[in-house]
């Protein structure tokens, strides 16, 4: 690209992006950022009300912005949601798989092992992430062949580079996520067109409303012993804030990457790399 051309990279006006998750505290900072850069972004979650707040929050922005209900595991109600966005856009150029999430139940601890999970446990984390990302991709990806051009990001997470105790069937969940980003990557450049790209974000340890309390103390604000270890495992030395997904997204949804496709990006301070020692 000439500098003409990168400047212009993150203006997405006439673009629509659909958003899975999109009433999440991390999906709902990307659809804030998108609609700051020109996109139409259309807010897809099973909660309305969570996702009639993000997009309350995009007013004022000079895109035209919707909030749709989807449940990511029944594939007809993501193709109602896909049917819906088609007829008030015309296309989709662009979906974020964000939703997913992982289950107490299917989390060990003290006084719940690993040889007491129930299956029914393992079963949602899994379907929730793996299958929430693959009917979104068959629905609104069909409709990227038939335009011949469009982007998928998924996200991942940094428990598919290294496993963390106590949420195996999280973990193993988000490992294959990243599996099948590279895998529809290549299915769609091989068999359909280069013009459809599949990347995924591995966000690292975010400090969100849903950890808070397992990574700080709430009474005192001091950090957990498994808050402190994380820290002491993560260059930057701080948790990480929703915006620091935001550079990376904009650059695997733009064509300053159109040269990049099946890789999943670790956002995550350095705790990747770092062996401990």
């Amino acid at each position: 690209m000439n500098l003409q051309e990168l400047t212009t990279a993150y203006n997405f006006t006439g673009k629509t992006v659909a958003i899975t998750g999109g009433g999440g505290v991390l999906c709902g900072e990307m659809a804030k950022c998108l609609a700051g850069c020109n996109a139409n972004v259309v807010i897809l979650d099973r909660d309305m009300s969570l996702g009639e707040k993000v997009l309350a929050s995009l007013s004022g922005t000079k895109g035209k912005h919707k909030a749709i209900y989807i449940d990511v595991l029944d594939k007809g109600k993501v193709q109602e949601a896909a049917d819906k966005t088609l007829a008030e856009y015309g296309k989709v150029d662009i979906l974020i798989n964000g939703a997913g999430g992982n289950n107490p139940k299917a989390t060990t601890n003290p006084d719940h092992s690993f040889f007491d999970i129930p299956t029914e446990a393992i079963q949602f984390v899994s379907n929730l992430n793996l299958i929430g990302t693959i009917l979104p991709s068959q629905i609104f990806g069909k409709q990227m062949v038939v335009q011949k051009e469009g982007i998928i990001l998924n996200i991942s997470s940094m428990n598919a580079f290294r496993p963390l105790t106590r949420i195996p069937a999280y973990s193993a969940a988000k490992a294959a996520i990243s599996n099948f980003t590279q895998w529809l990557a290549v299915h769609m450049a091989q068999e359909y067109t280069p013009n459809i790209r599949v990347n995924a974000v591995a966000p690292g340890f975010f400090l969100t409303e849903q950890n808070r309390f397992l990574l700080t103390d709430k009474a005192t604000g001091e950090l957990t012993a498994r808050g402190k270890k994380i820290l002491d495992h993560t260059p930057a030395g701080r948790f990480g804030t929703p915006d620091d997904l935001l550079g990376a997204m904009l650059w695997l949804l733009s064509p300053a990457s159109k040269f990049v496709t099946g890789v999943v990006i670790p956002i995550d301070g350095g705790f990747s790399a770092y062996s401990g020692v």
